[in-house]
């Protein structure tokens, strides 16, 4: 048996398992399985990893996609640069050895349902968020020319807004608003970021890369400003096949 799955903290929002299961249903792929690992610190990693050696590979979400990396034995090149790793293949080696190469498909999976709808005004963006998965969206947006303010509830630099600092003036600017916060995620369903939502327009995209619940409040008050919505699904899948190409190659 091989065996794949999840770390993070917590796990209850993740669909992943879900997903990979049906995959492997449907695709008669009888000798994987997928399971969710919610730890608490990320230095329980290599426990995980030596105590399962049936273990292949994993993916990583909140909180751990930066400071997983020390852990790593290989960081590919462009995770490297993003600064943020989502998936780790386990090299088994020996009984007794392994190797750790870490991996980031999130900017796969970001990339693909945002180009189905740019236009050419999409300019400039706001990022909701600073952590792991912040990182992926500003590789892909620099990649495309897209300026971008990182929005922060604790800025640290001069660079990035606070929440406080949005107003409508600030928001007629950035016509790609783009969530990477848990804000609204299972079980804080009423819970959204805190943006003037009133000077939104159909010339805007929102984009919450949460997918449980599929519409978060956020994209229900885009919705309402007659805004182009999408949520985190088409992410999950795109990113979730890119990983089990890597693991499996």
């Amino acid at each position: 048996m091989k065996k794949y799955g999840l770390i993070g903290f917590p796990l209850e929002h993740s669909f992943s398992k879900r997903y990979f299961t049906e995959k492997f249903e449907k695709e008669s792929i009888k000798d994987c399985r997928y399971d969710t690992y919610p730890i608490e610190k990320i230095d329980l990693l290599k426990d995980l990893v030596n105590n399962d050696r049936e273990l292949m590979g994993l993916n990583v979400t909140i909180p751990f996609k930066k400071n997983v990396i020390p852990l790593l034995d290989e960081v590919d090149s462009e995770a490297g640069i993003i600064g943020a790793v989502n998936t780790i293949k386990i090299f088994r080696i020996s009984t007794d050895e392994y190797s750790l190469k870490g991996y980031n498909t999130d900017i796969y999976g970001f990339e693909t349902p945002l180009l189905k709808v740019l236009r050419k005004h999409h300019k400039n963006a706001l990022i909701l968020g600073t952590g792991g998965a912040s990182k992926a969206v500003a590789f892909i947006l620099k990649k495309h020319s897209i300026a971008f303010h990182y929005v922060s509830r604790k800025p640290k630099e001069q660079t990035i807004f606070s929440y406080e600092d949005l107003n409508e003036e600030i928001i007629h600017k950035y016509q790609i608003i783009i969530n990477t916060s848990p804000a609204g995620m299972y079980p804080d369903i009423h819970n959204c970021p805190d943006i003037p939502y009133q000077a939104l327009n159909s010339d805007y995209i929102l984009y919450d890369l949460i997918y449980n619940p599929e519409k978060t409040l956020f994209l229900q008050k885009g919705e309402e400003k007659s805004v182009t919505i999408i949520n985190g699904l088409p992410m999950l899948y795109t990113q979730a096949e890119k990983a089990w190409e890597i693991w499996n190659r």
